[in-house]
C-alpha cells in the first residue's frame, strides 16, 4: 500500500465508520468520534485485505473493497458498542 492509499483510507474511514454504524441494527451508545476512529481502522484493514485478495485496484469504484471496509466497520462498531455499554 502506497502512502496515498493510506491517506485515502483515512479519509474514506470517516465515511466508513458512519456506514458501519448504519449497518448495525439497534442503537449504539458510543461517541461519534469513536465511530470515526473505528471507521479509519476498518478502512485501513479493508484496504489491506483487498490488496491481499487482489481487488484493491480495479477500474472505476472499488465496490468489493468498500464492502470489505464497511463489514470491518460494522464488526468493529458491534464489538465496541457491546464493550462500551457493559462498561457503563
Amino acid at each position: 500500500m502506497e502512502i496515498t492509499g493510506f491517506f485515502t483510507a483515512i479519509l474514506i474511514g470517516l465515511v466508513i465508520g458512519a456506514l458501519g454504524r448504519l449497518v448495525v441494527p439497534g442503537r449504539q451508545r458510543i461517541p461519534f468520534l469513536l465511530t470515526i476512529l473505528i471507521g479509519i481502522v476498518a478502512a485501513i484493514l479493508g484496504t489491506l485485505v483487498a490488496a491481499l485478495l487482489g481487488v484493491d485496484d480495479t477500474a472505476g469504484v472499488d465496490w468489493i473493497e468498500l464492502f470489505i471496509q464497511v463489514a470491518f466497520a460494522a464488526i468493529g462498531v458491534s464489538l465496541v458498542a457491546g464493550a462500551y455499554s457493559r462498561r457503563r
